[in-house]
């Protein structure tokens, strides 16, 4: 019983991971119809730049983990201005081929920068452990599961109860009525890519004190996070959540009780599944093709 409810707490931990980097795919997909694959460099950045402001800066890894989130997310509006914005009318192919490309950039631009060696970003928590029944629980994952819960309730609010969610989710239903409304679906969107990456810069701040920081992490991070939104249903927000947990439990149950190389087979296995048995996701629903 213990053991299960330590496999369960490292499930929930990579499941913070992947909702955290899903829902910022997710958004994105819904407002303009197209995967981002650059998105899992920007975790991969914000890891990067929490590592230096803590190393080399002495920040608090406490405020780094916001730095680097705002740092992240004007990055992801100046990708959105670079890259997609200017292919706004061309076939979504071109965005995807332009995602790619950034993908690449950014990855050969963080080897440029920091070098390819694998990095640790210190953080108070890494060596504190909390015991409890015969449960060793390491602090530093107790802390990305109740920060990641915190900022999945607040993008929910934010969606559901602000007026610029309410927006968002005008645009994403329908972008050329969202305009004739009088919404600026521009200054939306790349609102939405800016929170899309704080997002994604989070996911990696919080794991980077687990696990290692290195230049190509993002690629994973990002079939990770696709697999998540097909699971829970493209455009799906309380979809992606539930999709990323469940990913991130299952996973790490096969990692605990099979075997650790199959981990990442698993995630792949469920994409297939999925897009045999449901492929609107397990919460979407199918959607007659407009014609």
């Amino acid at each position: 019983m213990v053991e299960f409810l330590q496999q369960t707490i490292n499930g929930l931990v990579m499941g913070s991971s992947y909702v955290l980097t899903a829902l910022g795919l997710t958004l994105i997909f819904g407002m303009l119809d197209m995967l981002n694959f650059a998105h899992g460099e920007l975790l991969m950045a914000g890891a990067f730049i929490a590592t230096t402001l803590v190393e080399v800066f002495h920040v608090s890894y406490l405020v780094a983990i916001p730095v680097s989130m705002l740092v992240v997310a004007i990055l992801g509006v100046i990708m959105h201005r670079l890259a997609f914005h200017p292919l706004r009318n061309s076939e979504r192919v071109n965005l995807l081929v332009s995602s790619l490309g950034v993908s690449i950039i950014l990855q050969n631009a963080v080897q440029l920068i920091w070098g390819p060696d694998p990095r640790n970003l210190p953080s108070p928590f890494t060596n504190l452990q909390i015991s409890f029944g015969g449960l060793g629980i390491n602090q530093q994952r107790l802390f990305v599961v109740l920060v990641s819960i915190l900022l999945i309730i607040l993008l929910y609010y934010v969606i559901q109860k602000s007026k610029i969610g309410i927006a968002m989710r005008a645009c994403a239903f329908d972008m050329d009525v969202a305009k004739l409304m009088g919404i600026k679906a521009n200054n939306i969107i790349m609102f939405t890519f800016a929170i899309g990456a704080s997002l994604a810069a989070s996911a990696g701040t919080l794991l980077a004190p687990i696990f290692s920081v290195y230049p190509t992490m993002g690629v994973m991070a990002t079939v990770k996070a696709f697999v998540v939104v097909l699971m829970g249903g493209v455009g799906n927000i309380t979809g992606a959540i539930a999709g990323g947990f469940i990913l991130g439990l299952v996973e790490t149950y096969a990692a605990g009780y099979w075997s650790s190389e199959y981990k990442d087979v698993i995630a792949f296995v469920i994409m297939i599944l999925v897009l045999l048995l449901k492929p609107a996701g397990l919460f979407g629903k199918q959607v007659q093709e407009k014609v």
